[in-house]
């Protein structure tokens, strides 16, 4: 073997080696930079979420509030209104109860033929 040649050989080799070194180097700065981007949609999110959730919260108070107010000023439409809705929504609920009875009873009867 000639000394050049085996020189030359370890260049080769080193100047793979460093092509490698800086690939993975390159590979390992990208997924860094893909971890903090993704961090920071995630921490969008939650900020975004945490906005969201104080909007409903005052939303859900200036509800509260208004009720409130309504019932004060009107108290007697007030009652009337909510007899009202509980009567509707019972009827609403017994007529299903015994729809679906009925309607079970019809899928039975084909079944058992």
């Amino acid at each position: 073997m000639e000394p050049g040649n085996g020189r030359g050989r370890e260049t080769m080799a080193q100047t793979a080696f460093e092509q490698k070194s800086d690939q993975f180097s390159d590979t390992a700065h990208k997924a860094s930079r893909a971890a903090a981007a993704a961090v920071e949609a995630f921490e969008d999110g939650v900020g975004a979420v945490r906005r969201a959730a104080k909007r409903g919260g005052y939303a859900a108070e200036e509800f509260v509030l208004d009720a409130k107010r309504r019932v004060q000023r009107y108290p007697v439409e007030t009652v009337v209104a909510t007899f009202a809705a509980g009567i509707a929504a019972g009827t609403a609920i017994t007529w299903m109860m015994r729809r679906n009875r009925h309607g079970d009873s019809a899928d039975t009867r084909e079944m058992d033929q």
